[in-house]
Formats: C-alpha cells, sequence, structure tokens
C-alpha cells in the first residue's frame, strides 16, 4: 500500500497490517454504533502516526475499502462490502432456507453468527428477527459469554481455554437478570449446557427471552458458526427444539465441508 515500501517487504507488510488494523477499526466502530472516528481519532486508538493514518486511509479510499465526505470521518466502503459479498457463499448461502425452516417449525426468531474473540457477530437472522430501526441487523455483535449463539461457539473449549479467552472481560453490568459474572459461572453454565445437548441462556441477554442454541461444525469437525432461535421463556419442550436445530446444523455443516 505505501509506495516506499516497495524495495523492501517488510515494510510493505507492514503498511498492509497496519491498513488491515485501520480498516478492521472503522468497521468495528460502524458495528458497535459508535461515532464514526477522524484521522486523528484513529491515530490515538491505534497509537499509529497521523500522518501515517492519513496516508493509508487515502489509500483505503482510493480502493474502494473506506469512504467519507469531505474531510468527515470514515466508513466502511463500497468495495469493503463487494469483498464480504464474495465471501456470501456455500453454507452462508444456504443458512437462509435453514432459518425459515426453524420459523416455520416453531414460530421462533432464528440466528446464524460467528464468533471474533469473545464477541459474536450476527451474519444472518430469520424474516421475523428485524423490526424498522432495530439493533437485530447482520453485523449485530454481541458477548459471547452471555448469549445462546455465543456459548455454543464456546462448545470446544476447555476451562484453561476459557479463562484465556475471557481473561480481559469486564462482566459488570453486561447482559440480562440470569448473565453469568466470572469465568467460573460461564464454565459451570457450558458444563450443564454440554450435558442437556444443547445451550439454553434463560434471560442472560435479553429479559424474559430463553435462547437455545447448538454448534455448526464443518467436515473436519471444527466449530464455524452458531445456529440459535429465540422466544419467549414459556418455551415448551426445549429438546424437541433443540433436536430440529442439530438437524439444521449437521445440512450446513455438510455444505460448509
Amino acid at each position: 500500500m505505501d509506495p516506499s515500501a516497495e524495495a523492501n517487504p517488510s515494510g510493505e507488510a507492514s503498511s498492509m497490517a497496519q491498513g488491515l488494523r485501520i480498516l478492521r477499526h472503522v468497521v468495528d466502530q460502524e458495528l458497535r454504533g459508535r461515532p464514526l472516528p477522524s484521522v486523528s481519532q484513529v491515530a490515538a486508538a491505534l497509537a499509529l502516526d497521523q500522518s501515517r493514518v492519513s496516508r493509508l486511509t487515502q489509500e483505503l479510499c482510493a480502493m474502494g475499502l473506506l469512504e467519507r465526505e469531505e474531510r468527515g470521518p470514515f466508513r466502511a466502503g463500497p468495495q469493503y462490502f463487494g469483498l464480504a459479498a464474495a465471501l456470501d457463499s456455500g453454507w452462508v448461502r444456504a443458512a437462509r432456507p435453514e432459518l425459515e425452516r426453524l420459523v416455520s417449525h416453531f414460530g421462533l426468531r432464528a440466528r446464524l453468527s460467528v464468533r471474533d474473540g469473545f464477541r459474536v457477530t450476527l451474519l444472518r437472522h430469520s424474516s421475523n428477527d428485524a423490526v424498522p430501526g432495530g439493533f437485530e441487523q447482520p453485523g449485530m455483535v454481541t458477548p459471547v459469554w452471555c448469549t445462546g449463539a455465543g456459548r455454543a461457539l464456546l462448545w470446544d473449549l476447555d476451562r484453561a481455554g476459557l479463562e484465556s479467552l475471557l481473561a480481559e472481560v469486564n462482566f459488570i453490568g453486561v447482559g440480562g437478570p440470569g448473565a453469568a459474572h466470572s469465568v467460573g459461572e460461564v464454565w459451570d453454565l457450558m458444563v450443564r449446557d454440554i450435558a442437556a445437548g444443547f445451550v439454553a441462556a434463560d434471560e442472560e441477554f435479553e429479559h424474559h427471552i430463553l435462547e437455545l442454541a447448538v454448534p455448526v461444525r464443518d467436515a473436519s469437525g471444527a466449530i464455524v458458526a452458531s445456529l440459535s432461535v429465540l422466544g419467549d421463556r414459556s418455551l415448551a419442550d426445549a429438546e424437541s427444539v433443540a433436536s430440529v436445530l442439530w438437524e439444521s446444523a449437521r445440512r450446513l455443516g455438510a455444505v460448509a465441508g
């Protein structure tokens, strides 16, 4: 990205890495609903030289990965969404009919999610899971430890892995009345879920909402996503719902493989 790095492969790699950090920071701010950042704010957040951020953001804008009006804040550009659409293939596309099948089965809201560290990103949701102006949109970010979708993505972690993942997490004030407030509490819920054969998050993120979830595995057995449904706490026969969830997850996993 940086012409001065053409004769210096390590410099070119550094420029690319910094450019990707900038892009990710801007997208992350937008996903979280936070104010879009300026050059100086990006530089401060990432501890980079402001002149370097200015140069790299100009290149990212020229590539269409970022965009800004005049000298205003940055947002994701059209090429970023074009790249994202190119990745929207196979099992991600196949998720749409699976989500609608779950709606027809149970009348519940259904979601497909992936993990990004200790956060969960919503990839797709069913047609009954969004209202105008609502926050339930693709790209929505929620905590991994107090959502059904999130804990399904943690299914394979051992205690040490969980402690490492959540080491810097502040549990205070996050989630609903049923949310865990320590790594130990999260671990106890995971042990319970695995014994039951599915994740049940009862008012852990949203008040009065029960979320049931299972992991989606690819052909190698790796967890690539989670499939979940959400309903009120009066939801009956969670085992039957989970059984259908597992069937959908297996179909998606076969496509992912």
